[in-house]
């Protein structure tokens, strides 16, 4: 297979590109969420996982940490020329923001206990690093401020400005509960709900939030 590159380290792992650069695609060991560290600690602890970094300039492949019982780790993002990641423990009950270049760089960013943080959808939102988590009743950030807000079941947080919380709004028209179908004039759409810190909503309209492979954003 002459055409095909290979990485200096193959291990059949499937690699995502990281928005916003080029460089580097990331991999996964384990696909489990952060918040199945608490049901694997009920059933007598976790394997662990580790990521890998994988260079399209040089092939090589960077595992910036070795795999260790009971921790998991977060999808990376791309800001300001360096990837940042989260590192959860369930042995140290940690939760730990690093921001990472390989070779060069791996600096401890944030720390956060578990009490502090919710593991359910704890992950790492643009357009600077934001560390947040949400679920169908609340969003909460964790760094760079701190803040929560009640969210309606259909709210997801799609990312973070300097002042402002941008948020996607799935919305059903036209479905006919009573026959559990959609009728003629069914629709189904996002919005785009803008926030400020303290929650109250500054404006909302039709559309959808899209991260380009550039890392910018646009609304569809």
């Amino acid at each position: 297979m002459e055409a095909i590159k290979r990485f200096k380290e193959v291990s059949g792992l499937y690699i995502e590109k990281i928005l916003g650069q080029d460089r580097l695609a990331f991999a996964m060991s384990d696909t489990a969420d952060m918040y199945d560290l608490i049901e694997y600690a009920e059933r007598g602890g976790y394997q662990g996982s580790v990521i890998k970094f994988y260079d399209f300039e040089t092939g090589n492949v960077y595992t910036p940490f070795e795999k260790k019982r009971d921790v998991i780790y977060s999808r990376p993002a791309y800001d300001d020329g360096f990837y940042y990641f989260l590192q959860a423990d369930y042995g140290s009950k940690s939760v730990t923001l690093y921001k990472y270049f390989p070779e060069k760089e791996l600096e401890e960013v944030a720390k956060f206990s578990l009490d502090e943080v919710d593991l359910y959808n704890l992950q790492i939102v643009g357009q600077k690093v934001h560390v947040i988590s949400q679920n169908s009743e609340v969003f909460k950030c964790y760094y760079p401020e701190k803040m929560s807000f009640a969210l309606n079941a259909n709210e997801t947080v799609e990312l973070i400005t300097d002042d402002r919380v941008i948020l996607e709004a799935w919305i059903e028209e036209g479905w006919d509960d009573e026959n559990d179908c959609a009728t003629d004039e069914y629709k189904f759409y996002d919005k785009v709900i803008v926030k400020d810190f303290e929650g109250n909503t500054v404006s909302e309209e039709v559309g959808s939030i899209y991260q380009a492979a550039d890392g910018t954003y646009w609304m569809a």
